[in-house]
């Protein structure tokens, strides 16, 4: 969820304090840096020499944390740190040592703090120069009247312009000056901040960035496999203790009937009857584990029509509202469909309601899959149970899952799937 934006007063305040710090930062880090890196490289020649320069990385590594700060400060969020690398168990003293030094991040700190002064002298001279022109212009009025003004040659502000010589010229000049001052301050300031906050960003937060895409990418292709694996076990939990146990039967059955055929007929048309009983249940248990493969309808017609044959199956009402396009990426309508399937499979089991609603939709570019029911309350999603399953499911396509269910209900179950 995003961070809903600041007030536009506390913005401006962010935006003022950063950019006017910026230079005091930046000038500490580049001393630092600079004396460091200087003095390792000038000591190269000798071994003393590397561990000046560890000893700068882990410098520039303070400051670059200091400016995430100001960083998380100015934007209201925390700002990702990225993954510094670290000695594995067994290298030996020179590896462990040098670890800071093979780290990409920290050759980053260290330009960061070389190049940060520039923008930040940028940021803090923009900064300044607006807060001292709406100080002084809209205070002018007051402290005018000390100043000297027994020189003849001198010439005020207003003259130059050719507003006349007189006090009100000038006090009204100078005041309005501030007025625009105060008028522009707040984009003056925010691109004082923007300036500097920029390459900050670029150096410092950027391949930690990247870092966490590539995490959550793991983590999703886990969470894909994880419901993959838990889907073919329940698959060969249900065809275990359904089709198989009737086939079984069935064969049984059949036997049965081959042998009472020539001394009981009778009985023998009972047993095929009871036969064809549980060929026809088997067939109907295999199409519903077809349907939770992959239902046939949702790749034939789309979305909405297999949600709505899944949704008159139910033995309680469910009304289905829709307004989805008909062609959607099959990777999300197959875990759209999955979603409103467990969904209603656990309001008819546990939750004791008598109708429920399931709405798909279109919002910011995703899909929508909001399943409401008027049961009992109480659901959650604990470990290995339905609820959590589609969580992975979800996970493995950069969706979400939330669920509102207090106990009395309603219950409330909505899934985010990004449309890619």
């Amino acid at each position: 969820m995003t961070n809903p934006p600041a007030p536009p007063t506390r913005r401006w305040l962010r935006d003022t304090g950063y950019a006017l710090t910026a230079l005091p930062v930046a000038l500490v880090a580049l001393v630092v840096v600079i004396v460091l890196v200087s003095a390792g490289l000038g000591m190269s020649v000798v071994i003393g020499g590397v561990f000046v320069l560890v000893a700068s990385a882990f410098a520039a590594r303070a400051f670059a944390h200091l400016e995430r700060r100001r960083l998380g400060f100015l934007t209201g969020r925390v700002i990702p740190r990225p993954a510094y690398h670290t000695a594995r168990a067994g290298d030996g003293f020179w590896r462990r040592t040098l670890t800071p030094l093979r780290d990409p991040q920290s050759w980053l700190d260290v330009v960061w703090s070389l190049l940060g002064w520039v923008t930040a002298t940028v940021a803090s001279a923009v900064a300044v120069t607006w807060c001292a022109m709406v100080l002084g212009g809209l205070s002018y009025w007051f402290w005018e009247r000390f100043l000297p003004r027994d020189d003849s040659d001198a010439q005020s502000l207003a003259d130059l312009v050719g507003l006349g010589e007189s006090r009100a010229a000038d006090v009204g000049l100078i005041t309005g000056i501030g007025l625009v001052a105060l008028v522009t301050l707040p984009l003056a300031v925010r691109f004082a901040a923007f300036l500097h906050a920029s390459l900050a960003s670029v150096l410092l937060t950027s391949r930690a960035e990247l870092q966490g895409r590539v995490a959550r990418v793991e983590e999703s292709r886990e969470s894909a496999h994880r419901a993959e694996a838990e889907s073919l076990r329940k698959l060969e939990r249900d065809i275990h203790d359904g089709p198989q146990q009737r086939l079984i039967r069935l064969g049984m059955d059949l036997g049965r009937a081959r042998v009472q055929l020539a001394e009981d007929p009778d009985s023998a048309a009972r047993t095929l009857d009871a036969a064809v009983s549980q060929t026809r249940a088997a067939v109907e248990e295999l199409r519903a584990l077809s349907r939770g493969i992959a239902p046939p309808l949702l790749v034939d017609r789309g979305l909405t029509a297999a949600v709505v044959e899944m949704a008159e199956g139910q033995p309680i009402p469910v009304r289905v509202v829709a307004d989805v396009p008909d062609q959607l990426p099959l990777a999300v309508e197959t875990a759209a469909y999955f979603v409103a399937a467990e969904a209603l499979t656990n309001v008819v089991k546990h939750s004791g309601a008598d109708r429920a609603d399931v709405t798909l939709e279109i919002v910011d570019g995703q899909l929508h899959v909001t399943v409401d029911d008027n049961g009992a309350g109480g659901a959650s999603a604990v470990p290995g149970h339905g609820l959590a399953g589609l969580r992975d499911r979800l996970d493995g396509v950069d969706g979400r899952l939330f669920l509102a269910s207090p106990g009395g209900g309603p219950t409330r179950l909505r899934a985010e799937v990004p449309i890619r």
